[in-house]
This record gives structure tokens, sequence and C-alpha cells, in this order.
């Protein structure tokens, strides 16, 4: 490994501080988990407000609204007939079952692998380290092979790492918040990168050049 788990996370957490992530709690951690699906967080943020605003962020509301106003509520979303009848879908699972295994939520159409995990790490506080594509490409670029798959990278993090599961949660966060400030996807900004004597990407790039 190019470099250590917890050295990154050290790294990370020295140059960004604490993140503090994931606004809200309960319920709302999972609608935003779900709505999060191919969209911006500022976008997820405006659908969860109207469901506030409708008095709608409560699984009563949920259970009962009909699919077309809900599909108006997290319109800003995108995507929101499909995340609309995923919402239901969670939404009566939950209704049967308060406390959801990980093989329970896989199996509502349209939740993945990232989802779930961060329901369960989010909500639930179970021990599931979020894989998302922020995650892929910086590990990538600092050189760690997990051949493009979720539960392998996944096994890597919890392998090399305290079960913690603030750390997961800060950690995570810490991620996400790196690949938005230097790691982006089509220009990195390596030369100010609090990881570029560590990175692979940044090596080759400095040898091309």
């Amino acid at each position: 490994m190019a470099i250590k788990l917890e050295e990154l996370y050290e790294i990370l957490y020295n140059y960004y501080g604490p993140q503090g992530w994931w606004p809200g709690e309960g319920l709302e951690i999972a609608i935003g988990a779900i709505l999060t699906q191919q969209t911006s967080w500022i976008s997820v943020e405006k659908a969860i407000q109207n469901l506030k605003d409708a008095n709608c962020l409560n699984i009563k509301c949920l259970e009962t609204i009909h699919i077309e106003k809900l599909e108006t509520l997290i319109k800003p979303s995108g995507y929101y007939r499909i995340k609309a009848r995923r919402l239901k879908n969670f939404i009566e699972l939950i209704s049967k079952n308060p406390t959801p295994s990980r093989e329970e939520l896989l199996l509502v159409n349209g939740l993945g692998l990232e989802t779930a995990d961060s329901v369960l790490l989010y909500w639930f506080e179970e021990p599931y380290f979020v894989i998302d594509v922020y995650t892929y490409r910086i590990l990538e670029r600092l050189g760690i092979n997990s051949d493009n798959d979720y539960l392998e990278l996944q096994r890597i993090f919890i392998d090399n790492l305290p079960k913690d599961i603030e750390m997961y949660k800060e950690f995570h966060a810490l991620l996400v918040q790196h690949a938005k400030s230097h790691c982006l996807k089509n220009h990195p900004k390596c030369d100010a990168c609090p990881l570029n004597k560590h990175c692979s990407f940044h090596i080759r790039k400095a040898e091309i050049l």
C-alpha cells in the first residue's frame, strides 16, 4: 500500500479539520442518502427543505403521500420519479422493520451498497465504511489498487483501521472534502495538495513535465 490509511486520515484531518459531516438525523439521513444519488448535495438540500416545509419529513406522511406529490417535492434532486419510488419502497421497509439489516436494505429496488451503507453508518451506527466515487478517485491516484470492487475496497478500510464508527464517518467526510477541494476529476490541484508527496498520479505527472 502506497500510504497507510491511518496516516492518510491524519494528514487529511490535520489539513481540513473535523468535518462533523452528514446533516440531519435519523430519517433525514436516509432520505438524503437516497436523494443524493447522481446529484449534488446542494440540490438534495432543496428537496429535503421542500419535504420539511410540507411537514412530510416523517414516515407517516411519506407512507400516505401520493406519489405525484412526492415527485414534486423532491424534484430539485433530479431523477425525481425514480427517487420517489425508491423512497416509497424504503419507507415500506422501515415501516415493517425499523432496524433493517444490510441484506434487507439491498432488497429495496434502487438501493445499492453505497446508499445502504450510508444509512447503516450514519443512522443506525453500524460499522460499514462508505465507499463512493471520491474514494475510488483518491485511492486510485494514491496507488492503492482496489480492482474497482466496492466490497474489496471497503474491506481494505475495515481491515486497516480501528473499528471506530465516528472515525469511519469523519474519514469518509474528509475524503469527500479532499476530492472537492484538491483531487478534482478533470483538473486536480496537485501542487497545493497535502497528499502530493504520497500520490502516484502527481509523481508521474511531475516526471512527464
